[in-house]
């Protein structure tokens, strides 16, 4: 985890640019000894975003699961697949 003051945004962007771009870490910022921001690369946010979506997903299924929403057995879904593809 790297941490450096807000200032360093300024003076060292291209250096925190490439650090984010090429560890795929996020660099946070501090502004008077406290956490102030994160900075990261576009395709670690997408990819965090992308997780994070995928993640709600999942947890909307589970929920649905525990409300009563049926579920399918890997025949019953294979079988549903070959009609749809058979059209």
């Amino acid at each position: 985890m790297e941490i450096k003051p807000s200032t360093s945004l300024r003076n060292q962007y291209n250096e925190i640019s490439d650090y984010c771009k090429e560890t795929g870490k996020p660099v946070y910022l501090t502004k008077n000894g406290e956490g102030d921001l994160v900075v990261m690369s576009v395709k670690a946010f997408e990819e965090r975003e992308s997780i994070l979506r995928i993640k709600e997903k999942l947890l909307e299924v589970k929920l649905a699961r525990l409300n009563g929403a049926k579920g399918y057995s890997l025949e019953e879904l294979e079988d549903s697949l070959k009609i749809i593809l058979a059209k």
